[in-house]
């Protein structure tokens, strides 16, 4: 199973990106789906998360500017990010736990490699 992100990139301040992260392999189901960032010499933290029934939840930090959505017939959750601040500048990495029945069968976490956003004049 891989997660690939993708949709990063250099914006300014106000501005907006979308970020799509899509899982592949041999995945029966997939349970909670969510979005971390890490900025320079801090620790990750959570963005937002969003359950397989559409539960929604958000950072403080972003409520109100950032969406989080997700297309279960594509295995593949977004976010939105409107309104972008210099502080939202980060590596932002795509979460999700999904079952697989192959190999050892059970329920993992996973990671996607990390996609740099860039806030900045």
């Amino acid at each position: 199973v891989q997660l690939q992100a993708s949709g990063g990139g250099l914006v300014q301040p106000g501005g907006s990106l979308r970020l799509s992260c899509a899982a592949s392999g041999s995945i029966f189901s997939i349970n909670g789906m969510g979005w971390y960032r890490q900025a320079p010499g801090k620790q990750r933290e959570l963005v937002a998360t969003i359950s397989s029934g559409g539960s929604r939840d958000y950072a403080d930090s972003v409520k109100g500017r950032f969406t989080i959505s997700r297309d279960n017939a594509k295995n593949t959750v977004y976010l939105q990010m409107n309104s972008l601040k210099p502080e939202d500048t980060a590596v932002y990495y795509c979460n999700a736990v999904i079952v697989v029945l192959t190999g050892t069968p059970g329920r993992y976490e996973y990671w996607g490699q990390g996609t740099q956003v860039t806030v900045s004049s």
